[in-house]
């Protein structure tokens, strides 16, 4: 656990440091968040924080990461710095979703030649593709969860926090590493980014977040149970990003919208501010049940493979009544939260 702490400690203090350093740099070269009509910041904001949890990220374990993994190690270096690099440009030019998807497709097929990918015994051929469709969804879901002060980095924090949690039991020292690593960089960012933000991490580093959480829930194995237990548990650990994005594409398709084109009010976050809570409030509540997976999925690797599957089903059937109540009303979409923040 010493050099996991070490990890994370550098880590922060990178992050902490480049942070306010890429914000001057987003300012000078106009890559900024404008306000708008359907954007509630009510003055440009800067958004490169992303680069800053990306260096952290990558410096850190250039230097203090293990070299027995180089060639994991460099697919998912490769794949972020895919993800970073087109999530820069999308901020600062605006891509087509189309292009973006393509590199999030390139990143993934890095990672899966890099020998990172999901091995389930009766998907075959078929585990690169569900390899694939597990990456970009997951690199997608952090993206739209990009919607308040503080929620995306923080609910990444949790998330690897679990992770690491989890690896340090099965002594899987690549996980733990990777897991410290985007924990001491997203406390860094957060520091400037919890309400009220004074810099936002854009694409650049809600991409990278994305697919670097993906890559550790593929390489996050336990060898005790059984390869669909196995599998569900960074399913559970991810279930706030996961449940998210499953509520606003239900909730954008029911109205005929494009999910990952079309902004809006209707992710949970903002049905929270619009039920009284104050954004800050809102994102609070969003830790705890982000927390609250991060301990299911710990408390299903000493269940029985049996207790496991009623769990994973009985959550899966609880997101859809949470998504029919939440879609039952309009309230939460036709009241827009007070301005503190832009929403993708």
């Amino acid at each position: 656990m010493a050099q996991y702490a070490l990890i994370g400690l550098s880590a922060f203090l990178l992050a902490a440091g480049a942070t306010p350093v890429m914000r001057r740099v987003a300012f000078r070269l106009g890559i900024v968040d404008l306000p708008a009509a359907r954007k509630v910041h009510a003055r440009p904001m800067p958004l490169l924080g992303g680069v800053a949890i990306y260096v952290a990220f990558i410096a850190t374990l250039a230097i203090l990461g293990d070299r027995a993994y180089v060639r994991e190690v460099v697919g998912i270096f490769a794949g972020a710095t895919l993800c970073s690099f087109v999530g820069a440009w999308d901020d600062r030019s605006s891509l087509r979703p189309r292009a973006k998807l393509l590199v999030q497709v390139l990143a993934s097929v890095i990672l899966v030649l890099s020998g990172v990918s999901i091995q389930l015994p009766w998907l075959g051929p078929l585990n690169t593709i569900v390899t694939i469709i597990w990456v970009v969804g997951i690199t997608n879901a952090m993206n739209l969860l990009d919607n308040m002060d503080g929620l995306c980095g923080g609910t990444a924090m949790i998330a690897a926090t679990f992770f690491l949690l989890l690896a340090a039991t099965e002594g899987q020292y690549l996980v733990g590493a990777l897991a410290a690593a985007v924990v001491g960089a997203c406390v860094g960012f957060l520091v400037y980014n919890f309400n009220p933000a004074s810099v936002f991490m854009g694409d650049s580093g809600a991409l990278f977040l994305g697919f670097v959480l993906a890559a550790l829930g593929i390489k996050l194995r336990f060898m005790t149970l059984s390869p669909s237990v196995s599998w569900l548990i960074p399913v559970v650990v991810l279930g706030l990003p996961v449940f998210d994005t499953t509520l606003v594409t239900v909730s954008r398709l029911r109205r005929g919208l494009n999910p990952l084109t079309t902004p809006g009010k209707d992710h949970l976050s903002h049905r929270l501010v619009a039920r009284g809570m104050s954004h800050r409030e809102a994102v609070l509540v969003l830790y705890l049940v982000s927390g609250a997976f991060g301990v299911v999925g710990m408390f299903l690797t000493q269940a029985s493979a049996r207790l496991s599957m009623a769990i994973g089903i009985s959550l899966a059937l609880a997101g859809v009544c949470a998504i029919y109540r939440l879609e039952s009303g309009t309230r939460a979409v036709s009241s827009p939260p007070p301005p503190e923040r832009a929403e993708p």
